[in-house]
């Protein structure tokens, strides 16, 4: 018990940095009016499409970006200065929040609007996700990087606790636009953050190769990494069976499974969100501690699995919170563990381009899953669509044990180099 509470406690040793705990904080005021957005604007498709379709369309267009320009934006997120382009991103994201909000409360928004805005949202967030990501380990430091993950991924599971519950009130009592006006004003307190803090980065020389020599250098040196790729694999597949029904389903199951409303869809997604902070703040600590790290991450996927076969099955709204409770711990625990480690195992002027081909595989082709299982769940059913992710999650983890004999006996040994951020090492 007591190597428990220490490795718990240990996973907090990066908040000893003041820049990164400066935007931690920021990010925590800007995740909830994002998971604020993202509730108000699935419930917001819905009301005017009643279309499962028309869901996953919007999920597909926000993942759109990352699958066409994604492998570009980790060569960008090395040759520039990342705080800056963090904030050209941030800056952005406000601004297509409050062009929402805009159209919603003159009420003259059409469901095309809806997508052209989500894929401009997905251009930022293509930009955003391996430049944020690296980020990370420029304030705390590469041997710390992993728990930096895991504090940013508790601090977005605590966001979609806060933000879904706050959306179904917002909405339910004052309406839809007030969501999107309350989310464009929370990415001022990121902006902030952004602006006082200070990092330090391993930053390419402009003109040293061309953005395709480099992509391809990043593909050539994972291609000889068996087990990074085995960590894409694991993350693809929870994307594409466990992410495509929590960002594109949820609106379908709280009104046709369960007679609900905007309420019972804040509940949803509150109830995978802390599923998910458990997971972080618990399960996360135990897997990096675990020596069978390939093990561990295979069980949480088979564990997910499952459990989204009982929320397809649950037909009350309190059965299907903790269905999806229980589930969602799996997620972060495979996405962040695998993140983390991902940057550990790559060359530190190369990180960013392994992340970035990292959400184009993984979170690219989210594109195509949002778009076949909204067909099913139109064509077969909404429960039926969500056993079958389940039964197919349930099947690749158990395949990849079986047929990758070395990932069984993988032991994930992180580095014990570079204990602290240079900027802070000079002191503040």
């Amino acid at each position: 018990m007591n190597g428990f509470f220490r490795t718990f406690l240990e996973s907090f040793t990066p908040l000893r940095f003041r820049d990164f705990r400066i935007y931690l904080g920021g990010q925590a005021v800007s995740l909830i009016g994002t998971w604020l957005q993202v509730t108000a604007q699935a419930w917001l498709v819905w009301t005017i499409t009643g279309s499962e379709a028309a869901s996953g369309t919007v999920a597909m267009l926000s993942a759109l970006p990352i699958l066409l320009f994604g492998p570009w934006a980790g060569v960008w997120a090395e040759r520039l200065d990342r705080r800056k382009l963090l904030i050209g991103t941030q800056v952005g994201a406000m601004l297509l929040a409050f062009i929402l909000a805009f159209l919603v409360q003159t009420q003259t928004v059409q469901i095309w609007h809806v997508y052209i805005l989500t894929f401009l949202l997905g251009v930022m967030t293509t930009l955003d996700l391996p430049a944020q990501q690296t980020f990370l380990g420029d304030l705390s430091g590469i041997s710390e990087v992993r728990k930096a993950v895991n504090l940013n991924a508790m601090i977005l599971q605590v966001s979609r606790m806060i933000g879904p519950a706050l959306a179904g009130l917002v909405v339910a009592r004052l309406g839809v636009g007030p969501a999107f006006w309350l989310n464009g004003i929370s990415f001022l307190a990121v902006i902030l953050s952004l602006v006082v803090l200070r990092s330090h980065q391993v930053r390419k020389e402009m003109g040293e190769a061309k953005p395709l020599q480099e992509i391809r250098e990043a593909v050539r040196f994972l291609r000889t990494q068996p087990r990074m790729q085995d960590l894409f694999i694991f993350t693809t597949m929870v994307v594409l069976l466990v992410l495509s029904i929590i960002l594109s389903m949820l609106p379908a199951v709280a009104d046709k499974l369960l007679g609900g409303d905007a309420e019972t869809l804040g509940a949803l997604q509150a109830a995978s969100g802390a599923g998910a902070l458990v997971a972080v703040l618990f399960i996360i600590p135990l897997i990096q501690s675990f020596r069978r790290s390939g093990v561990a991450i295979a069980i949480m996927a088979i564990w997910m699995g499952v459990w989204f076969i009982v929320f397809a099955l649950a037909r009350t709204l309190p059965l299907s919170a903790l269905a999806l409770f229980m589930g969602s711990m799996g997620a972060p625990s495979v996405i962040a563990t695998s993140l983390g480690m991902i940057q550990t195992m790559s060359p530190a002027d190369m990180r960013a381009r392994i992340i970035s081909l990292f959400t184009m595989i993984t979170f690219g082709l989210q594109t195509f899953a949002v778009l076949i299982v909204g067909y099913v769940a139109e064509t077969l059913g909404v429960a039926t669509a969500i056993e079958i992710n389940a039964v197919l999650l349930i099947a690749g983890a158990a395949l990849m044990l079986i047929f990758r004999t070395e990932l069984r006996r993988w032991v994930f040994v992180p580095p014990q180099h570079s204990a602290a951020p240079v900027t802070e090492l000079a002191g503040d």
